[in-house]
């Protein structure tokens, strides 16, 4: 585990320390936008498919859609519950809703899952995002950022789902897993040679998109009560459904490492997209991507 943080913050860092100083006066938005469209678009998909053909896929892949969609659910339920009782709305509540329902399940689950736990967690970060955070968040995610942003969604949720290219390649995979489609060695050195450049590119482009603003002592007690649901209230109910679900030992700290994960870098696209606030949104990100470190290793110590 140790060593994996280690090398994922190092690659935060980097992308990190590429905005600051900008090396041969490169725009960091624009290559954070580079970069994230060439994994989203091209070798996420190649990744997912190559996992999900060879994953076993049983009842185990029932219960991780049904914890990742109890997570976000939760996260959502306790972040209204607590921002409504406090008066908050607008905006402001649209924001802290989407930090505290989704956490950063692939970019940083994913390395940090294969680093702790070994090759196989892959799939365990890729069907807990695809088979419910994603559809949830395209769903009900858009929906809640449409009702309290500026601006409003155009076109319909089975739209927005079918523009996700990792979508499509993860129905592609589990068809040719059921099918039990043998994959050919070309193929299987190509996705490889792809998926290779998923991880260091996925935490690369997360520290580019790391930005620190002004004000942030202002958004404290907005930001505070997210990082808690996220980086440990989010993990507690996941691992009590994980005991209840009998996982095995090492499935259950999969899971439970996926649900404290902390707010994903997605949602600043969707602050910008329908009029959120985007300051308070990348604060939380910066925060608990910062104090994700020290609690992914405990809850992984804690796990055993």
């Amino acid at each position: 585990m140790y060593q994996a943080i280690g090398t994922a913050a190092f690659l935060i860092v980097s992308g990190v320390l590429w905005r600051q100083f900008r090396p041969f006066g490169s725009d960091a938005d624009q290559m954070r936008q580079a970069l994230t469209s060439l994994v989203y678009v091209f070798l996420l998909p190649a990744l997912v498919l190559l996992v999900l053909w060879r994953a076993p896929l049983g009842l185990d892949a029932i219960r991780l859609a049904f914890i990742s969609a109890s997570c976000v659910v939760a996260g959502l339920l306790m972040a209204w519950l607590w921002f409504r009782w406090r008066g908050t709305t607008g905006k402001i509540l649209g924001t802290v809703l989407l930090a505290a329902g989704w956490g950063n399940f692939t970019y940083l689950g994913l390395p940090v899952l294969e680093g702790a736990l070994g090759q196989w967690a892959r799939a365990v970060a890729i069907q807990f995002d695809l088979f419910a955070a994603t559809p949830l968040l395209l769903s009900v995610g858009v929906m809640l950022a449409s009702r309290y942003g500026d601006n409003k969604v155009a076109g319909s949720i089975i739209t927005e789902l079918l523009k996700v290219p990792p979508i499509w390649a993860a129905l592609a995979g589990v068809a040719l897993n059921y099918l039990q489609v043998p994959m050919g060695a070309w193929l299987h050195q190509l996705l490889e040679m792809l998926a290779a450049g998923v991880v260091p590119l996925m935490l690369f482009s997360t520290g580019l998109a790391l930005r620190w603003v002004s004000g942030w002592r202002n958004r404290l007690s907005a930001a505070v009560p997210v990082i808690v649901i996220r980086l440990l209230l989010a993990p507690v109910l996941v691992l009590a459904l994980a005991f209840m679900l009998a996982l095995d030992d090492e499935l259950r700290t999969a899971v439970v490492l996926e649900a404290a994960m902390p707010s994903m870098v997605l949602g600043l696209v969707i602050c910008d997209r329908f009029g959120l606030d985007t300051r308070l949104y990348a604060e939380i990100v910066v925060l608990s991507t910062a104090l994700a470190a020290i609690t992914l290793p405990l809850w992984f110590m804690l796990l055993g």
